[in-house]
C-alpha cells in the first residue's frame, strides 16, 4: 500500500498499518494482534469499537448525520452540554461550547479569557503540549519539531517550570521562577491567564505539585488572572477521577477538554465558568463542524460509561498493576536502563535512562521496535523522548493488561 501521497512531515511511531480493534487490542493488515498501550494517544479510554459507543453512533447516523448548531441547534448538542456541565466536579455555574478537538478548544480558550479580560498575555509551562495548531504550537513548551520552521508565533507566550515530584522541579523552584518572570519580562497586570496540564502527557506523565497548584490558583485570585486546566489527555477517569484537577484540591475557571471525551469520534469541549463564556458577542464562537451530532452521541455514550465506581475501579486495577509489575522490575534489576515511574492512577510513565540519570532516548527507541514485534504497541513521551506512556484502555481486560507487561518485562532487559 502507497503511503507516497502522504505528507512525510507527519511522524510515524509504528510503520505498521491498522485493520481493526476490539478493546485493547488491534489487529494489523497482515492478521497480526498487537496489545494496545498507545489507544490513539489517550483517547480511546474505553477502548476500540466500545459496543454501547457503537451502538450509539448507528442510531444517530439513521436520524441526523450533521447539521451546524449556530445555523439550527440539534437534540444531541443541547442534551449532551447539559450531560457534560454536571459531570464537571466544581461548584460554580458551568457552561461550555463543543469543538472539532482538544487543540481548537485551547484555540477558543484563549479568545474567551482576551474577551473577558482585555489582556493578552499567557503563561504556560516547560514541556506543555496543547496542540498543533498556530496559537497552540506557542503555548507548548518545547521547540522540536512543533515550532521548527514555523516562524513568527502569535503571542505574547511566556514560560515557567513545571513543578512536579516526577521531574525534581520543586514548588519554591517553579514560584522563585514566577516572581522573577514579573519582575523582569512582564507585568503581572498584562497577564489573561496561565494555562497548565494537571498531569503533563507529551512531557512525560508528570503530575503538578499540589501545593503550586494551590498557591497558583491563590495568586490568580489575587491578580484577577484566569486559570485554564488543559484536561485533554487526564480527564475522562485516565487517572481514576473525572478530572485530574480535582487531585489539587482546585478549580479552574476553564477545562479543556477533547481524546476520550467521545469514544474515539472527533470531538473536544471548552466549558467553564458561566460568567467567562458568555462574554463574547453574539457569533464569537461556533463553528460548521463543532458538536456533529454523531460526536455527540457517541460521547452521550460515553458519559453512560463514566461513572464515578467505574472509573475508580478500572483506574485502581490499572495503577496497581503497574505499580507491582515495575516495583517487581525494581527489585530484581530488570534492566540498568529503568528509572523513575511517573504520574498517577492509571496515567503512568516509565522512564528509560542511563546510570547517571540522562535520558536515554535510544534504548527507548529499541524498546518500541522490540515490544511491538512481540506484540506490543508502546508510545515515547517526555522532553527527549525517553519516557514509556502507558495509555492501555481503561477497560482492558486484566488477563490482556498482564500479557502487555509481560511482553515489556521480556523486551526490557534486551536493552543495549
Amino acid at each position: 500500500m502507497s503511503r507516497e501521497t502522504i505528507s512525510q512531515s507527519i511522524s510515524i511511531v509504528h510503520p505498521i498499518s491498522l485493520s481493526h480493534g476490539r478493546n485493547a487490542e488491534v489487529w494489523d493488515t497482515t492478521g497480526k494482534r498487537f496489545i494496545d498501550f498507545v489507544g490513539g494517544i489517550g483517547v480511546l479510554n474505553l477502548g476500540h469499537c466500545h459496543p454501547r459507543v457503537v451502538e450509539a453512533i448507528r442510531d444517530q447516523a439513521t436520524r441526523l448525520t450533521h447539521y451546524a448548531f449556530n445555523a439550527a441547534p440539534h437534540a444531541p448538542y443541547i442534551e449532551l452540554m447539559d450531560r457534560l456541565t454536571a459531570f464537571i466536579p466544581v461548584d460554580y455555574p458551568v457552561s461550555g461550547m463543543l469543538t472539532n478537538s482538544g487543540a481548537e478548544a485551547a484555540e477558543n480558550a484563549l479568545k474567551i479569557v482576551r474577551g473577558a479580560t482585555g489582556r493578552t498575555a499567557i503563561i504556560a509551562f516547560d514541556g506543555a503540549f496543547h496542540g498543533r495548531t498556530l496559537a497552540t504550537l506557542n503555548l507548548n513548551g518545547k521547540v522540536a519539531p512543533y515550532k521548527q520552521k514555523v516562524g513568527v508565533l502569535p503571542g505574547p507566550v511566556f514560560h515557567l517550570p513545571y513543578p512536579s515530584r516526577d521531574n525534581g522541579v520543586t514548588c519554591g523552584e517553579a514560584l522563585k521562577a514566577m516572581d522573577r518572570l514579573f519582575s523582569v519580562e512582564i507585568d503581572v497586570d498584562d497577564v489573561a491567564c496561565f494555562i497548565i496540564e494537571p498531569v503533563q502527557g507529551e512531557g512525560g506523565f508528570l503530575a503538578l505539585d499540589v501545593e503550586f497548584a494551590q498557591a497558583l490558583r491563590r495568586f490568580c485570585d489575587e491578580k484577577n488572572i484566569l486559570l485554564i486546566a488543559d484536561e485533554i489527555q487526564s480527564g475522562f477517569g485516565r487517572t481514576g477521577q473525572r478530572f485530574a484537577f480535582s487531585r489539587l484540591g482546585i478549580e479552574p475557571d476553564l477545562i479543556l477538554l477533547g481524546k476520550s471525551i467521545a469514544g474515539g469520534v472527533p470531538l473536544g469541549a471548552v466549558v467553564g465558568r458561566k460568567t467567562l463564556l458568555d462574554n463574547l458577542p453574539k457569533g464569537g464562537l461556533g463553528g460548521t463542524y463543532s458538536g456533529n451530532p454523531i460526536a455527540c452521541a457517541a460521547a452521550l455514550a460515553t458519559l453512560d460509561e463514566m461513572t464515578d465506581e467505574h472509573l475508580q475501579g478500572w483506574g485502581t486495577q490499572q495503577e496497581e498493576a503497574i505499580v507491582s509489575r515495575y516495583e517487581s522490575w525494581c527489585s530484581k534489576r530488570l534492566s540498568p536502563y529503568l528509572g523513575r515511574l511517573t504520574g498517577v492512577g492509571a496515567m503512568r510513565g516509565i522512564e528509560l535512562a542511563n546510570a547517571d540519570g540522562s535520558p536515554a532516548p535510544q534504548q527507548l527507541a529499541q524498546l518500541l521496535a522490540l515490544a511491538r514485534e512481540a506484540g506490543l504497541l508502546l508510545m515515547p513521551s517526555g522532553k527527549s523522548r525517553h519516557i514509556i506512556r502507558l495509555l492501555a484502555p481503561l477497560t482492558i481486560e486484566a488477563a490482556v493488561l498482564e500479557e502487555g507487561l509481560d511482553i515489556l518485562e521480556e523486551c526490557l532487559p534486551k536493552l543495549a
